[in-house]
């Protein structure tokens, strides 16, 4: 089931993983506490794009099946070369933090994963700032796929409601096309912007 509180809930434990780098000060609580949001960032990210895409997703924290789930499945999902690179050190930061307190972890490691964390939300729109190819052209495109009875609250749900159905053949007359983000234009030749396609019968 397509819940964009899915995506929320992802964002809220970056959110929650940043304001608690704040309070750091060489506790190592805290850098655990970090280090395990991050992680459930980037797992329940994974989980949402797949659930929107018709996905029966498994109660799992590892990061390699998930990433193999979203290609497998065709998930929109941008992933980055980080988050492949350090799949199995996230993936432990969910189970081995939690569990092991005598595991340490590098200050300046953590730093590395905020930043990283957060570059991936922004690639995949995951924000409060609208995206910028949602011009009242490409609005009133989305607003016709979705439910009519749908009351979308702020600019994260329609940047991630854009995320789920947007067509890469859409013409949208707009200045604001996809070949315009360099981000994302990056991505898609490297491979890492996975294939999707809003008229996808499983939605």
């Amino acid at each position: 089931m397509c819940d964009i509180r899915y995506f929320k809930s992802a964002y809220h434990c970056y959110d929650v993983a940043m304001h608690l780098m704040q309070y750091y000060n060489n506790d190592e609580m805290y850098l655990n506490d970090v280090a395990y949001n991050l992680q459930q960032c980037i797992e329940k990210t994974l989980k949402a794009f797949l659930e929107c895409k018709g996905v029966t997703v498994p109660q799992t924290h590892n990061i390699f099946k998930l990433i193999t789930m979203s290609r497998n499945h065709g998930s929109v999902v941008v992933i980055t070369d980080w988050i492949e690179q350090n799949q199995y050190e996230i993936a432990a930061w969910e189970s081995d933090k939690r569990y092991n307190f005598d595991i340490r972890l590098e200050a300046d490691r953590i730093q590395t994963g905020l930043q990283e964390v957060k570059r991936f939300l922004d690639l995949n729109h995951m924000s409060y700032e609208l995206n910028p190819e949602l011009d009242e052209i490409a609005k009133d495109k989305l607003s016709k796929k979705l439910p009519k009875n749908l009351i979308i609250h702020d600019n994260f749900e329609w940047n991630c409601y854009y995320n789920i159905f947007k067509n890469r053949s859409w013409h949208l007359h707009s200045k604001h096309c996809f070949a315009a983000n360099k981000a994302d234009r990056n991505f898609h030749t490297s491979g890492r912007l996975l294939g999707f396609t809003a008229a996808d019968p499983s939605y």
